[in-house]
């Protein structure tokens, strides 16, 4: 999977980018925040990206940091949020106001993004409230342990622990105490082995 881009801004649109790598042109779809980070045409950027594949589409999602893409990934698990809404979340909120706002059950907020009615906003914040305070976006109210990890490392740990068992809470705890114990580098396999021990202590 592509995981980054670096290269050239050849072109920009409403809701997308062309990304000129050693000549090839990537077509990514970014959200507005995205889109105003990566400077003018010409000059170098960096996306952290996403590859998203359905039975008549494939398409690339961009994101100027790999929190965005972290939140991105979550808000998309979330049923009734595809690509198109997730992007839209993102434009019209930061990573710290969707963090704050699931963790807090702020519908509301989450509602203020375009395509979002009451009731889908109500749905994503009682499925991620639980999950917030792992993700990076400037730490969830009431969290044990408020830290910005590095990468989507954290996210793929949390579902790990979700899969073996633990309540997304708990788990989601588990793993923001491991990254603050082995610091914002620590691989994946790391992070699930040391928060397995907190979430099992």
């Amino acid at each position: 999977m592509i995981a980054k881009l670096k290269g050239l801004l050849d072109e920009t649109g409403s809701d997308w980018a062309v990304i000129d790598v050693s000549g090839v042109g990537y077509l990514v779809h970014c959200s507005a925040r995205t889109l105003s980070q990566l400077g003018e045409k010409g000059e170098a950027c960096t996306v952290y990206t996403d590859l998203q594949v359905s039975e008549n589409d494939m398409r690339l999602l961009g994101f100027a940091e790999a929190a965005e893409r972290d939140w991105f990934r979550l808000l998309t698990q979330v049923q009734g949020v595809g690509s198109k809404v997730g992007l839209a979340i993102l434009s019209a909120l930061s990573t710290g106001e969707v963090q704050q706002a699931c963790s807090q059950g702020d519908a509301a907020t989450i509602a203020r993004a375009q395509g979002v009615g009451p009731k889908l906003a109500g749905r994503i914040v009682n499925e991620l409230k639980d999950k917030a305070g792992a993700l990076p976006g400037g730490g969830a109210a009431g969290a044990a342990v408020a830290v910005t990890p590095a990468g989507g490392a954290s996210a793929d740990a949390v579902s790990a622990l979700e899969n073996l068992g633990f309540k997304p809470a708990v788990a989601a705890r588990a793993v923001a105490a491991a990254q603050g114990e082995l610091g914002e580098g620590a691989s994946e396999g790391d992070l699930i082995r040391v928060a397995l021990k907190r979430a099992a202590g």
